[in-house]
């Protein structure tokens, strides 16, 4: 099971002797968060405390047998915890329970020489929010834009895969404005009148859904999932079981954070001099699996020539550079919508709808007001990387700063192309060195 990066941690406060039906209520709950796949669960006990009935419980010598004080601590992902947490809510009557945000920097069950080789059960997400094809496309559009899953399988009554939705799915095949969620903060769009608008609408997920879907068994080796990325482009994979069953789901980013885990690269600044990690090779380099043709814009490029450089590229993404061709900041379409005013530039949304979903434009659009320029949009600072680092390098990179994209500079730090999480995907299946 994969855990790494932002996760949530709920602390649960309860007495040793509550109950729940008929057992300890600390190993109620830990057979609850079992039974539903949980990353894992602590059950530790205090030595002394009062809750809400001001009772104070001990540890002494003498009232060893007393109603002590439980803490129940459990880690796992956002979603996991929004679908669990009312019931155990239900569970404990007499307690406290809390939730914050946490950084998962280790989960897993010890380090193999080829990460690629072990089963993708053990780097799968187990909590996987699906879609049936009679659900309808006003539910499917608050999935993907409000609550931001990134793709919904649909599956049958038996659970069986029929097909996937993505973002881009939805936004092909419908008439809504891209990126809702993100309009509705900047005042663009009324959510609430467009969801009304598609809730009369007749579209299901069979509509929708892209099909025949392409899957991964559990039992099949991690490789097999990066060779199906890498020949289909795809971001991620639903797992099935033996009967075509969804069992869980899997990310470009989960197997890069389990083979950073499993094959761990020292910070530059910190390694001895003379110091050489053999757990990786370098027998692939970024020059070799870098992209070249990136759009790139200068900083005092306008809004209009930004966005004709994203609607060159696929990939939807822009360097900024100076007139020597060092990088400055990079824009995404996301980076058009959080920092521009969409209200003040008719034609914005629809060009951003097509592309995300991927059309082609045929129509002449207008231009775009030339009163915002690109040092106004990018981000900045920029993680980039050289040539001639190892995919060891970039793949520390990515999974440290949670990027998906790597400008490719040299030792002026000017721009020579760029890498993304497909790429390195490419070179992990030739650069993994299995060592004794």
């Amino acid at each position: 099971m994969q855990l790494q990066g932002k996760a949530l941690r709920v602390t649960i406060y309860i007495g040793e002797s509550d109950r729940y039906q008929g057992k300890s209520l600390y190993m109620a709950l830990l057979h609850f968060l079992k039974q539903e796949g949980a990353a894992g669960a602590t059950v530790g006990r205090g030595l002394a405390g009062f809750g809400a009935h001001s009772r104070i419980r001990t540890a002494t010598l003498v009232e060893l047998s007393s109603d002590l004080p439980i803490r129940v601590e459990w880690v796992d992902q956002s979603e996991l915890v929004e679908r669990l947490l009312p019931q155990i809510r239900q569970m404990v009557n007499d307690g406290l329970i809390t939730v914050e945000p946490v950084d998962v920097v280790q989960y897993a069950p010890g380090r193999r020489p080829d990460p690629l080789a072990q089963p993708v059960r053990n780097v799968m997400r187990t909590d996987v929010m699906s879609v049936t094809p009679a659900t309808a496309l006003a539910e499917i559009a608050n999935l993907l834009l409000r609550k931001r899953y990134r793709s919904l399988p649909v599956v049958d009554e038996d659970g069986r895969i029929q097909g996937v939705i993505t973002e881009g799915d939805l936004l092909r095949r419908t008439g809504l404005a891209t990126r809702l969620d993100l309009q509705q903060e900047l005042g663009v769009v009324d959510w609430q009148q467009q969801l009304a608008e598609l809730r009369a609408e007749d579209q299901t997920a069979v509509s929708l859904m892209t099909s025949p879907a392409v899957t991964i068994t559990a039992d099949s080796a991690l490789r097999q999932a990066v060779a199906q990325m890498v020949d289909h482009n795809l971001k991620r994979l639903p797992v099935v079981d033996d009967n075509g069953r969804l069992a869980g789901w899997i990310s470009r980013i989960d197997i890069l954070r389990t083979v950073e885990y499993h094959h761990p690269v020292a910070e530059r600044e910190s390694e001895p001099e003379g110091r050489e990690d053999t757990a990786v090779t370098a027998d692939v380099t970024v020059s070799e699996l870098m992209y070249q043709d990136m759009p790139t814009v200068t900083p005092q490029a306008s809004l209009e020539e930004v966005l004709q450089a994203l609607e060159q590229d696929r990939r939807r993404r822009a360097v900024v550079i100076d007139d020597q061709r060092r990088v400055v900041g990079i824009i995404s379409d996301g980076d058009l919508l959080r920092r521009s005013r969409p209200a003040t530039h008719p034609g914005l949304l629809a060009r951003l709808r097509r592309l995300v979903s991927g059309e082609s434009t045929t129509d002449a659009a207008p231009l775009l007001d030339a009163s915002e320029a690109a040092v106004d949009l990018m981000s900045t600072p920029v993680i980039t990387i050289t040539a001639d680092d190892s995919t060891a390098d970039a793949l520390r990179l990515m999974v440290k700063h949670q990027i998906k994209r790597l400008p490719v500079v040299d030792e002026y730090g000017r721009l020579l192309g760029l890498l993304d999480r497909a790429s390195l995907l490419r070179g992990l299946l030739t650069s993994i060195d299995i060592t004794e």
